[in-house]
């Protein structure tokens, strides 16, 4: 059962939220960390300087978490307390017990073309344009709440955005012809309004894509898409793509990318000595 945040938890956690803004963590880490941090306060009945190795435990135990967001809290809450003890607050770090979570193993999964043609139906202007900028660009959902009139880019070639990445990484992605009139139609300002910040939040900005888009796909699937297709239509240049998702590294990116049944089987007939069975001129994937 959910508690009222105690005096103790509050002060702790605006004192931590400081020092992540000195420390120059982007406004999008501070609030996901006050987050994850709150959802553990409400439940754990101790302040946070009275939480033991053994509590945490049980309680982290007790969630029924995706690997990837226990990995996530797990990150959180080492974090949180290392700052506790750095700072005096605590003699002993509850966190550093917790169990090492590895990373999910790579399970890209882009969404089926009917399943994307069908949400997009449902969409009214402003989701689908949301979708479209996961889709055919390729940006996070925190990167498309920050948007901004000021962000989009002439070039020779056409128009391309300037992406506000995460961790104050920025970079540019070439935007389709029709992506950028859409964009450019919008009233100067954010793309899309909102009361954080001025725009909306990620997590509202996900919420709208998940109102139209049945389980299990989300937002971050059409990412996937984006990758996947991409891939597919460079004949496999993943450090072009790795610059275009604002990945560190290539092998991040290819968590993202599913190879096409064509692809496969085009490798096994060029290993056999035989020419490539024709492509079917529909979508470039097949899901």
């Amino acid at each position: 059962m959910a508690l009222p945040l105690s005096a103790s938890w509050t002060d702790a956690l605006d004192d931590y939220a400081l020092d992540l803004r000195a420390a120059n963590r982007t406004p999008a880490t501070i609030r996901a960390r006050r987050e994850q941090l709150q959802h553990l306060a409400r439940r754990i009945g101790v302040g946070p300087w009275e939480v033991t190795a053994d509590a945490l435990l049980i309680f982290v135990g007790s969630q029924e978490w995706m690997q990837e967001t226990r990995r996530n809290r797990y990150a959180c809450f080492r974090e949180f307390w290392r700052w506790g003890k750095r700072t005096g607050r605590i003699k002993h770090n509850p966190a550093k017990r917790l169990p090492r979570v590895n990373a999910s193993a790579p399970n890209p999964d882009p969404v089926p073309e009917h399943v994307y043609v069908e949400s997009m139906r449902r969409a009214d202007d402003r989701t689908s344009l949301i979708m479209r900028l996961a889709h055919d660009a390729g940006l996070r959902r925190g990167e498309i709440a920050q948007i901004h009139s000021d962000d989009l880019r002439p070039d020779l070639l056409g128009w391309s955005l300037l992406v506000h990445g995460k961790g104050r990484k920025l970079r540019i992605v070439p935007l389709t012809p029709r992506l950028a009139l859409d964009l450019r139609a919008l009233p100067e300002g954010f793309a899309f309004p909102g009361a954080i910040d001025g725009h909306l939040s990620p997590r509202r900005v996900y919420e709208l894509v998940d109102d139209v888009m049945p389980n299990p796909w989300t937002l971050h699937n059409l990412r996937h898409s984006f990758a996947t297709n991409a891939h597919e239509a460079s004949n496999g240049d993943v450090l072009t793509l790795r610059n275009l998702m604002g990945h560190a590294s290539a092998d991040t990116t290819g968590r993202y990318v599913r190879l096409s049944d064509a692809r496969g089987r085009s490798v096994v007939y060029a290993a056999a000595g035989l020419a490539p069975p024709e492509r079917p001129a529909a979508h470039l994937v097949a899901v």
